[in-house]
C-alpha cells in the first residue's frame, strides 16, 4: 500500500533505452554529456526503496528502469571487476581513472539488487557482477569507496547471502576508524580535514558495520561523526544547510552556496539507520527536516522540487535555485522521500 505520493515522470524522461541521462537544461534533458555509472546505481537504487512503496501497477512503470540500469551496470564492468564511469552519448567510454566511488556504489546497488530483486534472471545478473567485483575490494582507498562497501558487505551478511564478508567488513571498518582517529579532535569530529561532499554516506557505513559486528568503537565513531555532521548542516532556525560546493568546510571556513540535493539526502541516509539502531526519535525529525529541506524549509525559502514531474533542481544557490534537473538531483530527492516515508510511517 503506497504511503506517499511521488511522481516517477521526470525519472522516466531523463531514461533512454541505454541508461539515465547525467545532465538536463531545465527538465530536458541534455544528451551531449552523455551518462554516468554513477546515476545507474543511483537510480536502481531509488527504484528497488520504492517497489516497497508503491502498488502493482506503478511497480510496472519502475521494473523496465530496473531492468535498464542493470544492464548498464552489466555493460560497463570490466573484465577485472571495476566499472567504467563516464560513458558519452553515442555509448563510446570516455577516458577517466577508476574511481573508488563508483565501484562502492555499485557494489550498494548490486547488493540491494540481490536482497530485494528475487526474480531469478535479476539475480542471475546480479551475481555474476558481484563476483567479479568482490576481488576489486581489496583496492580501495578513500572513504566513500570504504563507505558504500560495508554498508554493502553488512547488507549481504545480515541476509546470509556474504557470510564470507566478514573478514572484508571488518577491514574496511578499521581503515575507516583508522582515518576518524587520524583527523579527529575537539571540535572537529570527522574523518577527513575537510568536510566536502556526499558525507552521510560515511557515518551510514560505520553505523551499518556495527550492525554486523557489533563493535562498539564503531557505534561511537558513527554517533559522535553523526552528530557533528548535523551541527554543521544546521542552520539557526534549526533548517538543513548542506555545506555549499564552492569551497566546501573546514575548521575554519564554511562555504555557504550551492547547496546540493545530494548532500540533504546523504544525511538523511545516515540519520534513518541511526533511527534504526538507536530508535531515538532525534534521528527521526533529522530526516524530517532533510525532507522539508526540498519543499522551501532552507536557507532561500524556496522549494527544490517540481511534485508534479518528481523532479529536483541541481542546487539551491543565494537568491534563487539552479533551474537544470539532472540525475543525481532528482534521484536524491526521489531517495529521500522513500526515506521519509519509511521512517514515519
Amino acid at each position: 500500500m503506497r504511503s506517499s505520493s511521488v511522481s516517477f515522470h521526470h525519472l522516466l524522461r531523463m531514461t533512454d533505452d541505454t541508461g539515465i541521462l547525467e545532465h538536463s537544461v531545465g527538465s530536458i534533458p541534455r544528451r551531449k554529456e552523455g551518462y554516468s555509472t554513477d546515476d545507474q546505481a543511483r537510480a536502481l537504487w531509488a527504484c528497488i526503496e520504492w517497489l516497497d512503496l508503491v502498488d502493482k501497477e506503478e511497480a510496472k512503470q519502475l521494473l523496465p528502469l530496473i531492468d535498464t540500469y542493470l544492464a548498464f551496470l552489466l555493460w560497463v564492468q570490466t573484465d577485472e571487476g571495476h566499472f567504467h564511469n563516464n560513458i558519452a552519448y553515442d555509448r563510446s567510454k570516455e577516458q577517466e581513472i577508476a574511481s573508488d566511488d563508483c565501484l562502492g556504489r555499485c557494489f550498494w546497488a548490486c547488493a540491494l539488487s540481490l536482497v530485494k530483486l528475487p526474480h531469478p534472471d535479476r539475480q542471475l545478473a546480479v551475481k555474476s557482477m558481484l563476483d567479479k567485483l568482490l576481488p576489486q575490494l581489496s583496492r580501495l582507498r578513500y572513504p566513500r569507496g570504504f563507505a558504500y562497501a560495508l554498508a554493502a558487505g553488512s547488507l549481504l551478511i545480515r541476509h546470509q547471502i556474504g557470510e564470507d564478508l566478514g573478514p572484508v567488513v571488518n577491514r574496511l571498518a578499521q581503515n575507516m576508524a583508522d582515518m576518524y582517529r587520524m583527523h579527529s579532535r575537539p571540535g572537529w569530529y570527522w574523518f577527513e580535514p575537510i568536510i566536502a561532499y556526499g558525507n552521510g554516506v560515511m557515518p551510514w557505513g560505520m553505523f551499518c558495520a556495527y550492525e554486523v559486528t557489533k563493535r562498539d568503537d564503531l557505534l561511537a565513531i558513527a554517533k559522535e561523526s553523526l552528530d557533528f555532521l548535523i551541527s554543521v548542516m544546521t542552520n539557526e532556525r534549526q533548517q538543513i544547510r548542506p555545506v555549499g560546493n564552492h569551497g566546501w568546510c573546514t575548521a575554519e571556513y564554511r562555504a555557504m552556496w550551492d547547496q546540493q540535493p545530494i548532500d540533504v539526502m546523504k544525511l538523511a541516509l545516515a540519520a534513518a539507520k541511526a533511527y534504526e539502531v538507536l530508535g531515538s526519535s532525534e534521528y527521526r525529525q533529522v530526516v524530517e527536516r532533510c525532507h522539508a529541506w526540498f519543499f522551501g524549509e532552507n536557507d532561500a525559502g524556496l522549494p527544490m522540487v517540481n511534485e508534479a514531474e518528481g523532479s529536483c533542481y541541481d542546487a539551491l544557490c543565494e537568491r534563487s535555485v539552479n533551474g537544470n534537473q539532472g540525475a543525481e538531483s532528482t534521484i536524491s530527492f526521489l531517495l529521500t522521500e522513500a526515506m521519509y516515508v519509511k521512517v514515519t510511517r
